[in-house]
């Protein structure tokens, strides 16, 4: 049987991960001042930072459900079957398009995994499913790699700021930060699906340091995937990857990688983000090794 693995632009990707293992990446929509454009197609975290620079306003969409049908029609005329990974349901629309488009086609044929997460969080689910596809499992087996990754993940982030936060968005902590000091650097994490405020720290370096104890906390004893995100904070991100490849020793590499429209229109520039993976994701994200297509006897 033939395996595809199908996910959305919010997993935030190693560059070239995706063409290397046949993964196919839907992109959802990202509307500039009511301007349509494709995550990670046309606009990406650089055009985001220069948007949000300018105080424009950036709002995000889900794929359509015949959208998303229009893809794995085109993924299963060279396929056997499909596992689609995506973003929670709590956050966008985009695992209910999924759903809705393979109960059209053919359910027996999809498989949708909610990650209950994004970013990296949603992308280590989908590393995992390509070692199933490339270990020659069963369709059955490599949903259940997705959704066993997905319940292991742990993400955290930290924010530069909270003026994004207040104005709104899928993001449900604005209630619970509204009239915090400005100072104050808030940690949020992935709860169910949703994130939500974790505590507070004064500084950013603390959040920092902070963040590197949680990771370090989750990641537990033994191999662990690591996953640093930001927006618009290159240096402060390698930073942090140093530091978690310092303090984790079974570290398989950490990825660094930059937040798109989803997340970081409702965090802004400055964002930070760790995503542990205890036992790391099968498939390192820098090697260049196995498809996530195969054609096991």
């Amino acid at each position: 049987m033939r395996i595809s693995i199908v996910t959305d632009s919010t997993a935030y990707l190693p560059e070239g991960f995706a063409k290397r293992h046949s993964i196919t990446v839907v992109p959802l929509h990202v509307a500039v001042d009511g301007a349509g454009r494709l995550d990670g197609v046309d606009f990406g975290p650089f055009e985001l930072a220069g948007a949000l620079a300018e105080h424009r306003r950036v709002t995000t969409s889900r794929p359509t459900p015949g959208e998303m049908a229009a893809v794995y029609r085109d993924v299963l005329s060279s396929s056997d079957a499909i596992v689609s990974v995506h973003l929670s349901r709590e956050l966008s629309g985009t695992w209910e398009a999924a759903r809705l488009a393979a109960e059209e086609i053919d359910p027996s044929r999809i498989r949708v995994v909610d990650s209950r997460s994004t970013g990296m969080g949603l992308g280590f689910a989908v590393l995992r499913a390509c070692a199933a596809v490339a270990d020659g499992r069963s369709h059955a087996a490599v949903e259940e790699a997705a959704t066993s990754a997905a319940a292991q993940t742990r993400m955290f982030f930290c924010l530069e700021t909270l003026d994004h936060l207040r104005r709104g968005g899928r993001i449900g902590t604005a209630a619970a930060l509204v009239g915090t000091a400005l100072a104050v650097k808030p940690l949020l994490h992935m709860d169910d699906g949703r994130i939500v405020p974790l505590e507070k720290v004064r500084t950013m370096s603390r959040a920092v340091g902070r963040l590197v104890d949680l990771a370090a906390a989750a990641a537990g004893d033994g191999p662990v995937g690591l996953a640093v995100h930001h927006l618009a904070a290159p240096e402060r991100a390698a930073e942090l990857a140093t530091r978690l490849d310092e303090r984790l020793p079974g570290s398989t590499g950490c990825v660094i990688s930059e937040v798109g429209a989803v997340i970081g229109a409702h965090t802004g520039p400055g964002v930070l983000g760790v995503v542990v993976l205890p036992g790391g994701p099968d498939i390192l994200p820098h090697t260049p090794d196995n498809s996530a297509s195969s054609s096991p006897e």
